[in-house]
């Protein structure tokens, strides 16, 4: 398919972060756009205001017209969906029924990118702060990138980065241009990318809906490792889990055994100073505002493939200091000497440890307290028992009822079920219609709410609720 010949383009679950970006990149090409989700969001409000339709309802009706006039114009529309909607869907089932183009969001990235230089970053946490940081970095060396990542980021206020060039031609991307991709392993989806340069920030056991088990997660990524044509950049202690015959390009926060690696990790005024040591060269007196260890290894990798492409030390240093993060990545809301609220994407139990450690670490002393929506009841059962070692870290724990998202309930998997293998004493449930009265009952210090579920539309009030205490 020549995505140049398209002039239109439906999404169906356009307000999803990946789907999104899609969404306004076509958009800029000059596209007519236009799709579906299931409920409106502060994401679709912004599509709307972009110039791209949305409705909100199933029905082939709602289709904006010029995607359904007769002959169907079958050849020149591209009709995009997410794994999420189901293909018993009254839309789907119009577009397949009459022949219409109908692609995956992770085939339609594999067609954007595959002409480019195209950097990928892969794991199943840490993929968008390294991706977001690595494209910055190559926008602070004026390289001019695109980026379509899975989160929004601070500095730019968008998760979708677009090359002037392209900007200005409104031409499918070349070997000229350079784009940052996020990677995602949900569904296999990173294996319609071939980048030129690939990072691996963790290998975990995630979306066992899908895999089955861990080896066959692993398996997934030892596929995607063997599609990257140049640099494979991966994280020094997954080695083992990552079956590929290229040459490696190891990192650490702190294993002297990798090639690129942070030493001298110390924290000033609620900043990491630290170094990076290279293979020729050690980067001196770095300053990164993101607070967590994980955040410092993270910075490491997008120093590692910045030396790839030659990016001088100075211009690396000026962007690690001016980088401000991921929208919903420890995304503070309240930050005074009293009160701190913060708002995490954490819904593995290892990236709930990561982000209570890094609260912990930035705030010793401080009592820390959670508020956590399970993602999926598959993901629950999975991994309870790690689910409640992980809560157990927090001073006092607040849970509230599973997310479902694409699924059904499981018999026997429930909030309940986790709050009873936690070991805490301080842990309760509550329902989301009383956590405004839980809230005004403690006497909060700091406070992270984490889930990838709807919790992020309770930031408002509850920083509101804080506020008013």
């Amino acid at each position: 398919m020549d995505l140049n010949k398209i002039h239109s383009v439906y999404f169906l679950g356009i307000g999803g972060i990946g789907m999104s970006a899609l969404a306004r990149y076509f958009n800029a090409m000059g596209k007519k756009v236009a799709g579906y989700d299931k409920t409106a969001t502060k994401l679709t409000d912004e599509l709307i205001a972009e110039g791209i339709e949305i409705h909100f309802e199933d029905h082939i009706r709602n289709i904006p017209k010029y995607f359904k006039e007769l002959p169907f114009d079958t050849e020149n529309i591209l009709v995009v969906f997410t794994p999420a909607v189901p293909l018993d869907h009254s839309e789907y089932v119009f577009f397949n029924l009459n022949g219409f183009n109908i692609k995956k969001r992770a085939e339609v990235l594999g067609m954007i990118t595959q002409s480019a230089h195209t950097i990928a970053v892969a794991g199943t946490h840490g993929k968008t702060t390294t991706s977001s940081l690595t494209a910055h970095i190559l926008k602070s060396a004026g390289l001019d990138p695109s980026a379509f990542l899975g989160g929004i980021t601070q500095n730019y206020n968008t998760n979708l980065l677009l090359s002037s060039n392209l900007n200005s031609n409104n031409q499918q991307p070349t070997t000229n241009n350079y784009i940052v991709v996020e990677a995602d392993e949900y569904d296999r989806s990173f294996l319609t990318l071939h980048p030129e340069i690939a990072v691996i920030t963790s290998v975990d056991a995630d979306h066992l809906d899908i895999y089955g088990d861990k080896n066959h997660v692993e398996e997934s990524f030892s596929l995607f490792a063997k599609q990257v044509k140049s640099k494979l950049i991966l994280k020094k202690s997954i080695v083992a889990k990552v079956n590929c015959e290229k040459t490696l390009i190891t990192y650490s926060v702190n294993d002297e055994s990798a090639d690129y690696f942070a030493k001298n990790i110390k924290i000033e005024n609620g900043f990491y100073k630290y170094c990076i040591v290279t293979p020729t060269t050690i980067f001196e007196n770095l300053t990164l505002g993101l607070p967590g260890l994980h955040n410092v290894e993270n910075s490491v990798a997008a120093v590692a493939v910045a030396c790839q492409l030659n990016i001088s030390e100075d211009v690396v240093s000026k962007a690690l200091a001016s980088f401000k993060g991921v929208k919903r990545r420890f995304d503070y809301h309240i930050k005074t000497d009293k009160l701190v609220y913060i708002d995490d994407y954490a819904h593995h139990p290892e990236e709930l440890k990561a982000t209570i450690c890094s609260a912990k670490e930035m705030y010793p002393g401080k009592k820390i307290t959670g508020i956590f929506q399970p993602h999926l009841f598959s993901r629950t059962r999975d991994f309870a028992d790690d689910f409640a070692k992980s809560l157990d870290l927090l001073d006092e724990c607040i849970l509230m009822e599973i997310y479902p998202a694409r699924e059904l309930p499981i018999t026997g998997v429930s909030s309940q079920m986790l709050l009873d293998k936690m070991k805490s004493p301080n842990k309760s449930i509550c329902q989301k219609t009383d956590l405004m009265e839980e809230l005004s009952k403690r006497n909060i210090e700091v406070l992270i709410t984490m889930g990838a579920g709807d919790i992020d539309t309770f930031v408002e009030p509850i920083k509101n609720q804080l506020t008013k205490n």
